[in-house]
């Protein structure tokens, strides 16, 4: 099996992602480095064998497999030879051209998971170079499907899509939760049971939309064709062009990433 570091090892997607990984045994904490500028990593107490380091020079002459786990702006103060190792990278933003330039990785993954990693439920699409071999394509839809869903691509640049839409994580849903939470209040509604109301309607929502066979679209003209109150309220939503503001804010995300690739 192979070792992986992880740089920015001490940050809460490194460890959303980790944690569920070491878990499922995809990786063995003996087989697992991480590092960080204090050296003080949190939460792997139940592997006490998963190694600390401060040194990422440390890291990549032990590992088969680093993975850079930090914000775009602080590779330019990260200087590695990754010449030889598989580089796996959950930095937005940046791409496969960029990080070979930087650091002389030949293998490159790029992935964009989500901050429902952790719940096992973040959906992860990832994009390799060419040359990745077969055995470490496989380490890595393994990899990522421990913490949600895992889903291949061929074309880069959908990765700047997806990480407006899916990179997002719970945070466009809860805004519309929000909303909603605060009309429920507005109406006379107790808030810890507003919120907890709408929880579980979206906790319900998504599995239900998760497991159903038919389409978020279809889900809705069943509701419209009932002419219920849910249909009342799908109808003026729609009259008052919902889709508006949530393709705004998809293109507004779209464009921030694509700012930071022009800039890598």
């Amino acid at each position: 099996m192979a070792t992986v570091g992880v740089v920015g090892g001490g940050g809460w997607l490194a460890g959303a992602l980790l944690r569920p990984a070491l878990a499922g045994g995809i990786v063995r904490p003996e087989r697992l480095i991480l590092s960080s500028r204090s050296g003080d990593v949190s939460g792997f107490d139940v592997w006490p064998r998963v190694r600390m380091t401060t040194d990422n020079a440390e890291l990549v002459a032990e590992s088969d497999v680093v993975m850079l786990c930090v914000r775009p702006h602080d590779l330019a103060d990260i200087t590695l030879d990754l010449t030889d190792k598989l580089l796996v990278s959950v930095v937005a933003g940046v791409t496969a051209e960029a990080l070979a330039r930087n650091f002389g990785a030949r293998r490159i993954v790029r992935a964009m998971p989500n901050a429902c990693a952790e719940q096992r439920l973040s959906f992860t699409p990832w994009f390799a170079t060419d040359n990745v071999p077969d055995h470490e394509l496989d380490f890595v839809f393994r990899f990522f499907s421990a913490s949600g869903r895992a889903h291949g691509i061929t074309d880069e640049t959908q990765l700047d899509y997806f990480t407006a839409l899916t990179g997002s994580g719970p945070a466009f849903p809860a805004l519309f939760a929000d909303a909603m939470i605060r009309h429920a209040i507005g109406a006379g509604i107790d808030p810890d049971v507003a919120d907890a109301a709408v929880r579980q309607l979206f906790l319900g929502a998504g599995v239900l939309m998760a497991q159903s066979e038919t389409t978020p679209a279809g889900l809705v003209d069943v509701f419209l064709e009932y002419q219920g109150t849910t249909a009342a309220g799908l109808t003026a939503m729609i009259e008052s062009d919902v889709a508006a503001p949530i393709f705004k804010g998809l293109s507004a995300a779209r464009r921030r990433v694509a700012k930071g690739s022009s800039s890598s």
